[in-house]
């Protein structure tokens, strides 16, 4: 599956476990509140399962390769995790990961993140009409 507008991932991340995945995001704002890609990783990279419901070996690259079109390349390898153990912003996010099934705080609701999405997929719209 490939998503290919804001809308169809927003209808995915409704359908997950989306609470979780606002922590995550949340706590990626706190700790690079610039870096927009990562956050919005933080907040994509637990849509595996609602994909492959049956396939726990595969989530991880599922949900990259969905959001891969939409989001770019740097999300996409952030989502599927398997960069270089150097590699401090997968670090990052599975820090903000764990840290984020412990946490206990109100993150915001879903469509606090739709305008961070979109400014996100529409960078990476203008970035591959360049390439």
């Amino acid at each position: 599956m490939e998503l290919r507008s804001v809308e169809e991932l927003m209808d995915l991340l409704y359908t997950g476990r989306h609470q979780h995945a606002l922590r995550t995001a949340a706590l990626l704002r706190r700790s690079r509140p610039a870096d927009k890609e990562l956050q919005v990783a933080g907040l994509v990279h637990g849509i595996g399962p609602v994909l492959c419901p049956g396939d726990e070996a595969g989530r991880a690259r599922s949900a990259a390769e969905a959001v891969r079109p939409l989001l770019g390349e740097r999300v996409f390898r952030l989502v599927r995790g398997d960069a270089g153990p150097a590699d401090d912003d997968v670090l990052r996010l599975r820090q903000a990961d764990e840290e984020s099934r412990a946490a206990a705080f109100d993150a915001g609701v879903l469509e606090d993140w739709r305008t961070v999405l979109e400014l996100v997929a529409a960078r990476h719209s203008r970035l591959g009409a360049v390439d």
